[in-house]
């Protein structure tokens, strides 16, 4: 199923722009419905809800259709958003 980024993102700008637990729970929950991450594992590694933000368009550039080098590039360009976001990740899977 394709994902609709624009309507993704502004789902989890929303979010983001609430306050609260249950916001926590429900970025959580739009993070996991498009990863192999669990609630509990996004709220543990990305308590910060701009972190999950970052999180969500890093997502965005890796599954969206395009080139790899096109990718790349997106992230090279906003490497100091996402280096956190990317620390993070690895050091889950290290």
């Amino acid at each position: 199923m394709a994902i609709d980024w624009d309507k993704f993102q502004d789902e989890l700008d929303g979010l983001v722009n609430d306050a609260g637990d249950k916001t926590d729970k429900k970025l959580a929950g739009k993070i996991s419905s498009i990863t192999r991450l669990t609630d509990d594992e996004v709220k543990k590694m990305f308590p910060d809800p701009a972190d999950v933000k970052k999180l969500g368009e890093l997502m965005e550039i890796v599954k969206r259709a395009g080139d790899r080098n096109e990718k790349i590039n997106k992230i090279v360009a906003n490497a100091e958003d996402f280096a956190g976001i990317v620390l993070t990740l690895l050091g889950k899977f290290a």
